[in-house]
């Protein structure tokens, strides 16, 4: 396993960049598993030497998995402030105030991540493009057997896996897909949905962030997240087995999928005036401006991915849309810029914020010049 602090690269080879399954309406599929160590108490009860101790003892069991050559393990306080924030932008490492004696793992492509001493001693993400819930459980479950094969997790014959959380106790499995839904959400549907997915235990969530009136590329404040982007996940890990909640969310996914669809054949009959102006706007926004806020580009980002999923337009594909939505990150901008030589306008060379705007604005334009109407 190398150790290393360079976890700051591209990625063009990132999971993310892959097409997957599903991908009209499925961005990814994501199965985090948490395990404690049978033998020391839950993280915020522990001294600061035991918790150096099973940070060594989770990067040395890592350390003999197969494939052990692609991890990387690192102590978090020896990564610069860029580089969590990135790990943070990739959800391989949660946004958290207090990193000492904290670890994160991490395979070469991001597609495996797990961080050490965060609520729980261990918890381990496996990450698919589209939607792969069966594939990434498996994965999961071959990584989750490689650890047991040399720790001891904490468990109960009557609970299940114990866990900090008494929602992740039982599996402490959480299976989550991220699901682009902008049909869905202009119809004013979103809250329907929300309720019927929480009769069977599944959570909707925004994935960045709410929208509103304030995203000028799209469709008003009638959608309930930015970008209509949702991820929707299992409520707690104790309902049923790990088959049983697998299936859960893979029928919750499929039948999302199968709504997002027939609202999107509707509104493409019914509403062509709308569809095209909310296109068009988008694609006008991201080839005409000098300076991209994050918020709008996650709006246009979306707008254009709705166009190509109405066959509205031809020259991009669902693999580069979703790997627009990493790369346009405040932290990969920061990385970019300074790795790169850039020459920007006298008026914003001295800042930082505006300067990740100009090179958003470059990357989406990049991206869309291949685009062509299609109607």
């Amino acid at each position: 396993m190398r150790d290393s602090q360079d976890l700051k690269s591209d990625a063009t080879e990132s999971w993310y960049t892959k097409d997957g399954p599903e991908s009209d309406v499925v961005l990814s599929t994501k199965i985090r598993v948490a395990r404690n160590l049978a033998t020391f108490p839950f993280p915020d009860r522990l001294r600061p030497q035991d918790k150096d101790r099973v940070r060594s003892i989770v990067f040395n069991a890592f350390g003999h998995l197969e494939g052990c050559e692609d991890y990387q393990a690192v102590a978090v306080q020896n990564l610069d402030p860029l580089g969590l924030r990135i790990l943070e932008e990739r959800g391989s490492f949660p946004k958290i105030d207090n990193a000492e004696s904290l670890g994160v793992i991490l395979r070469g492509d991001g597609k495996i991540s797990c961080v050490v001493n965060v609520i729980d001693h261990i918890r381990t993400s496996v990450y698919s493009s589209g939607l792969d819930v069966e594939e990434t459980m498996h994965l999961s479950q071959k990584i989750d057997r490689g650890l047991q094969s040399m720790l001891q997790f904490a468990a109960s014959y009557d609970f299940g896996y114990l866990t900090a959380s008494v929602l992740d106790a039982g599996s402490g499995m959480r299976i989550s897909v991220r699901m682009h839904l902008p049909s869905l959400s202009y119809q004013g549907k979103i809250k329907s949905v929300m309720e019927s997915l929480n009769e069977d235990s599944v959570m909707l969530k925004a994935s960045f962030g709410s929208g509103g009136v304030d995203n000028v590329s799209g469709t008003g404040n009638r959608g309930m997240s930015l970008g209509s982007f949702y991820d929707i996940c299992n409520i707690d890990c104790s309902g049923g087995s790990e088959i049983d909640q697998m299936t859960s969310i893979l029928a919750s996914a499929k039948r999302l999928m199968e709504l997002e669809r027939q609202a999107r054949e509707e509104c493409k009959e019914n509403l062509p005036t709308i569809v095209s102006n909310y296109l068009y706007r988008s694609i006008s926004l991201a080839r005409w401006s000098s300076l991209v806020p994050l918020r709008e580009a996650v709006s246009i980002i979306s707008g254009v991915k709705w166009g190509k999923d109405m066959n509205l337009l031809v020259g991009i594909d669902d693999a580069e849309l979703h790997a627009l939505l990493y790369r346009i990150q405040e932290g990969h901008l920061t990385f970019v810029q300074k790795n790169g030589e850039f020459h920007f306008k006298k008026d914003i060379q001295d800042d930082d914020v505006k300067k990740n705007e100009r090179l958003r604005a470059l990357i989406l334009q990049e991206s869309f010049e291949n685009i062509k109407l299609n109607f």
